[in-house]
């Protein structure tokens, strides 16, 4: 069998949403020991507040990664706007590897950008004061000082805010902007790159430098899995039914 890489992201796991867990613990059952790695981008999480969160239903999704890990598949996560906070007492109880919000690694030949994706919508000027601000490095430590029901209650009134501006927004200015996306690829020198956070699942032909690239965009869990496959053949972006 050809080698080959996982990619997720944007699952949005809830203890309210158990036909998206159940699709995930039976995709890391079934089909993931069979990669030989799996990459998180983000957004694991519909809300995180911090690793002393824990309780039955995120210990089962920390046992699930932990238990592939063991199974001999390195996973590696990279933050997403929705869960930024998580740290090394829950990596290591998924048995997960944190890398940097954007890193270069080699897919079978192929160097290629990872990241969540919501730095690259920068028409949303809004969103991107707040992220510069969320991850620094004042306003996590103050947040996380802060007694867990407190962080509960801003998280869930942050949340509401978020929804509701949401709706004031045109597809555009929620969408990554197209000029950031070659800027950020040039920087990194790479004619490949895959994000999540747009829940716009695509693979998107572009000339660069005036050579071929490839942006592909990974699914949203809301209302099926998303899950993409790399491997030296090529891509192939699938969906999960629940």
């Amino acid at each position: 069998m050809t080698p080959f890489t996982y990619f997720i992201s944007d699952l949005h796991l809830s203890a309210e949403r158990d036909d998206i867990n159940q699709c995930l613990f039976t995709f890391m059952r079934e089909q993931a020991p069979q990669a030989e790695a799996l990459y998180v981008l983000g957004d694991l999480f519909e809300m995180w507040i911090g690793d002393d969160d824990l309780n039955e239903f995120t210990l089962s999704i920390a046992n699930a990664f932990n238990r592939l890990k063991n199974q001999g598949v390195p996973i590696y996560f990279i933050h997403g706007n929705r869960d930024f906070l998580v740290r090394d007492k829950f990596a290591k109880l998924a048995g997960m590897t944190l890398l940097p919000e954007q890193v270069v690694v080699d897919l079978y030949g192929e160097p290629t950008l990872l990241m969540h994706g919501d730095e690259l919508c920068t028409k949303d000027v809004a969103y991107q004061k707040f992220r510069k601000k969320a991850r620094g490095w004042w306003w996590p430590k103050l947040m996380l000082s802060l007694p867990l029901n407190t962080r509960r209650k801003l998280a869930k009134k942050g949340r509401e805010t978020s929804q509701k501006n949401h709706k004031n927004l045109t597809s555009e200015i929620m969408d990554v902007t197209p000029e950031d996306v070659v800027l950020s690829m040039q920087q990194h020198q790479v004619k490949r790159l895959i994000h999540g956070h747009t829940h716009r699942p695509a693979i998107h032909d572009l000339v660069i430098d005036g050579q071929t690239a490839q942006r592909i965009v990974l699914g949203d869990w809301y209302d099926q899995g998303s899950i993409l496959k790399v491997s030296s053949a090529g891509v192939n972006l699938t969906t999960l039914a629940f």
